[in-house]
């Protein structure tokens, strides 16, 4: 059925992330706040960026990105990307309960 693979802001961390567009909205490194451009790469634990100037490896654990989804945008703590792109697809997300 078409839109079941849709990406939402509840599974954006399920989803394949090559191809999206992102900005970096908080990081340790503050010259990489702002950094946009679309994700070309990801490895363990860094993203690769492709921006006007060129591509940018950042550590995804030292920042908080806006992913830019079909349907708007939705900021992603990186620390919950760290980990294979194929293992991160299988985890599973514990959310606290309040």
């Amino acid at each position: 059925m078409l839109g079941e693979n849709l990406i939402t802001a509840k599974n954006v961390l399920k989803h394949e992330l090559i191809g999206l567009k992102t900005e970096v909205v908080k990081s340790k490194n503050k010259s990489l706040i702002g950094l946009k451009g679309k994700i070309v790469d990801e490895t363990k634990n860094m993203l690769v960026i492709e921006t006007s100037k060129g591509e940018k490896k950042v550590i995804k654990s030292q920042c908080t990105f806006k992913i830019f989804i079909p349907k708007g945008a939705v900021e992603v703590d990186g620390r919950l990307l760290v980990g294979r792109p194929e293992k991160r697809i299988k985890k599973t997300i514990r959310k606290k309960r309040v």
